[in-house]
């Protein structure tokens, strides 16, 4: 299984990287996390007719502005999105007039969508959809989901954003793979706002007992240089040693 990484930058795109987008090609599904503005480079990964499925985590612009793209894609498959509950209503606002074309096709639409898009809604309790997913509510901003995935026998917790709580330590558990945020350099007490920096994420990681540990959605405005991302790489590696810092393009195999 391999996790191609395609935006990496948290907030707005910088020559450093787009905004969250991760690929996760398995054996039998193509899984999407998050629709930043990386999410453009989509097409030249999938090139299988296997089934795909995107998980928004929240609907902060750097994490959804990709989905304005979705009518530049032909996947004969359709994409099934996944939300958690309650933001059903968040993806149609957002996905439909006048802030981007809509995703249902209507008669008079010239610019109907290409591929179909099913919406669906994820429950905490694990669901299989056709694989096992659960979708844990985090402390962050308004709402935000992160996403516990098995594919393989393997699982990968994704946080989208969020902050340090009981519910990211239910995310992680026993995760092979502890996708997390780092959009701090040093979270400053209280977190009101809720975000991870490297100490933190090293920490989570090291609590959960995950297998592996990789940062991602580096703060554009401080994260400015790669060198900025190895120092935090190497913060977290200080407290849990399998830790690597994402870039854009970068290929995980698990």
């Amino acid at each position: 299984m391999k996790i191609i990484f395609l935006g990496t930058n948290g907030w707005y795109s910088t020559p450093t990287g787009d905004t969250p987008c991760i690929l996760i090609d398995s054996k039998d599904h193509y899984i999407i996390l998050d629709a930043g503005n990386g999410i453009y480079k989509i097409g030249q990964y999938l090139v299988e007719d296997k089934p795909i499925s995107m998980f928004i985590s929240h609907f902060h612009l750097d994490h959804a502005s990709g989905l304005h793209i979705l009518n530049n894609f032909n996947f004969k498959q359709g994409i099934d999105v996944y939300v958690g509950r309650g933001r059903s209503k968040d993806f149609e606002t957002l996905v439909n007039p006048p802030f981007t074309v809509g995703y249902k096709p209507k008669p008079e639409n010239i610019f109907n969508l290409k591929t179909e898009i099913r919406l669906h809604e994820l429950s905490e309790d694990p669901e299989n959809i056709p694989f096992k997913a659960s979708a844990i509510k985090q402390h962050h901003g308004y709402i935000d989901h992160g996403y516990r995935i098995e594919l393989e026998g393997k699982t990968i917790s994704y946080t989208g954003d969020c902050g340090f709580t009981d519910e990211s330590r239910k995310l992680a558990k026993n995760a092979d793979l502890l996708i997390c945020e780092c959009s701090s350099k040093k979270i400053v007490e209280p977190d009101l706002w809720g975000h991870f920096d490297p100490v933190r994420a090293g920490t989570l990681a090291k609590e959960a007992h995950v297998g592996q540990l990789i940062l991602t959605h580096f703060s554009a405005n401080l994260y400015t240089t790669v060198k900025d991302r190895k120092w935090a790489e190497n913060v977290a590696k200080k407290i849990f040693p399998k830790t690597s810092a994402a870039r854009d393009g970068m290929e995980f195999i698990l």
